[in-house]
């Protein structure tokens, strides 16, 4: 399966926020949620929507639904272009209303969202991320690495011809980061297809899994990619890559460019092919970029964003640095 898919929605007319939430409502029922998380999902959508209305400068809602270890959920992330919020403590208590209003705002956005996060900052704006699982989440989950990010399809088109997928391993995980060659159906289609491959290979090299999907995908438009592995017990990074997805590897001390091999997976690719490795320790987090994102991209506006869940960060590198004449997508692992 291709991971998250996200459908954009304009935020600067109140007229698109029902169509919002019959949205979200829809991808909760065709996810299997009960009555009562229904509910919860709808009073979220209700609340963000209404603080859009009521504080935010344009921006873009984008809606989506997924599967990971926890199980299907559906998210709502929403940024707007100003004017951020000073007190981002304050405006999460639960009940609190900066208009003397009877709305319970974010506090009740936090409350009921299985995963919460927020970022604001001035003159720039505020993201928000909600997402809800259809299953209860266990009370104890160990701290791990995850991959979250968004995919948004190329204005016009219904399918994004970028994906990702995500498999766990015995010890660790593994992802695919691809990029269909042109957009809409076809571009999805071989997507799709590397996806399928991807999972039904074993094989413990990126580079020979890369392989693999590269025989397989031969009668399809063919793709551009990123195949990494981490592994649990070394602490280790074990990745390649071929053609332009842009990986940035984020420390500390200092950031790393990775440089991919040329060609097209499915149509031609290098014999020099090998796995390169890093230190989980040393490079904690990845962020992975399609080329519906500009290529000089970087966190100097908003370098605290880092320090969030993966979707705000990719949320704020899309609203800064989305060409707009493409399908978007980035994807970020990082420790949680």
């Amino acid at each position: 399966m291709v991971n998250t898919q996200h459908k954009s929605f304009r935020a600067d007319d109140r007229s698109y926020f029902a169509l919002i939430k019959k949205e979200v409502h829809s991808l909760a029922t065709a996810s299997g949620f009960d009555n009562i998380k229904v509910g919860k999902v709808d009073i979220i959508v209700s609340e963000i929507t209404s603080n859009l209305n009521k504080y935010a400068n344009g921006g873009e809602v984008l809606t989506g639904r997924g599967e990971d270890q926890y199980g299907a959920f559906v998210e709502i992330v929403c940024f707007d272009n100003g004017p951020g919020i000073p007190d981002l403590g304050r405006v999460q208590s639960d009940g609190y209303s900066s208009t003397s209003t009877l709305g319970h705002g974010l506090g009740s956005v936090k409350r009921l969202s299985d995963v919460f996060d927020i970022f604001s900052l001035k003159d720039w704006g505020t993201i928000i991320f909600s997402r809800l699982y259809r299953d209860e989440l266990p009370r104890l989950r160990q701290k791990r690495i995850e991959c979250n990010g968004v995919n948004i399809p190329k204005t016009g088109e219904r399918l994004s011809g970028d994906g990702y997928c995500f498999a766990e391993t015995k010890d660790g995980f593994r992802v695919l980061i691809a990029d269909g060659l042109g957009h809409g159906v076809e571009a999805h289609a071989a997507v799709v297809k590397a996806a399928d491959a991807f999972l039904s290979c074993e094989d413990e090299s990126p580079t020979e899994t890369l392989r693999f999907i590269h025989s397989r995908i031969r009668k399809t438009r063919g793709i551009v990619g990123a195949i990494i592995r981490y592994t649990q017990s070394t602490r280790q990074w074990k990745f390649v890559s071929v053609g332009n997805i842009a990986i940035r590897w984020l420390a500390p001390l200092g950031n790393r460019n990775h440089i991919a091999y040329n060609g097209i997976i499915g149509y031609n690719i290098p014999g020099s092919l090998n796995d390169q490795l890093l230190s989980q320790e040393d490079y904690p987090q990845i962020v992975a970029c399609s080329d519906g994102i500009r290529s000089r991209w970087d966190f100097t506006r908003f370098p605290t964003v880092v320090q969030h869940h993966g979707t705000i960060i990719a949320a704020a590198l899309y609203k800064e640095f989305a060409r707009g004449t493409d399908d978007a997508s980035i994807i970020v692992c990082k420790s949680v």
